[in-house]
């Protein structure tokens, strides 16, 4: 039965992989504890994972997505050093992972070039994504963040963005009333129009 996602893998790899079970995951289930070793890391075959930071006060930013073909790097850098993860990842949409225990990681990372080579790579991609979040948060005023953020989700959704202030506010790592107030401001610009759950896109951004 094939993996249903394309890896660049040699083949004895891919034989490997799809001796583990697949497993079935519910949106909100939670794959990734932060404060918690890694016994095994994923490796995401369809749907959405996101990786979030909570605060002591309950609020959130997103770190980075996984996309199908992918795995989760801080779980990978956790496991390998034998640190707990300082993050958490949870299922955005119904999806299916494969997961990898942590000695068969290890034995991989020896064995296969192109296991090393796809770790290697997740380090750049996920290392590239992370200075990206740091230049908004620390060099972008949150209104400009906010319409980089919309014009995202346009590009992907088109002009009618099913999202909540909530989720925008952890997407950009601000405070979801500082959301509802700028969208506010656009809307009165006639910029958007404002719905429940939904930012409809009249003019352009």
């Amino acid at each position: 039965m094939g993996l249903g996602v394309k890896l660049e893998f040699e083949q004895e790899l891919l034989d490997e992989l799809a001796q583990l079970p697949i497993t079935e995951l519910e949106p909100n289930s939670v794959i990734l504890l932060e404060q918690a070793y890694i016994k095994e890391i994923p490796i995401l075959l369809d749907g959405i994972i996101k990786v979030r930071k909570n605060d002591e006060s309950g609020k959130e930013i997103i770190l980075y997505k996984i996309e199908p073909g992918e795995s989760c790097i801080l779980s990978l850098t956790s496991l390998l050093n034998n640190k707990y993860c300082n993050a958490e990842a949870f299922v955005e949409t119904r999806s299916k992972v494969i997961f990898i225990p942590s000695e068969t990681v290890k034995i991989w990372i020896n064995k296969y070039d192109s296991w090393r080579q796809y770790v290697f790579k997740l380090f750049y991609e996920r290392f590239d994504e992370l200075l990206g979040l740091i230049d908004l948060i620390a060099f972008k005023q949150v209104d400009m963040r906010l319409l980089k953020k919309l014009k995202e989700h346009q590009q992907i959704e088109g002009d009618s963005i099913k999202i909540t202030h909530q989720e925008l506010a952890k997407e950009i790592g601000t405070a979801r009333e500082v959301i509802s107030r700028l969208l506010k401001q656009l809307e009165r610009r006639n910029i958007v129009k404002l719905g429940r759950s939904t930012i409809k896109i009249i003019k352009g951004l």
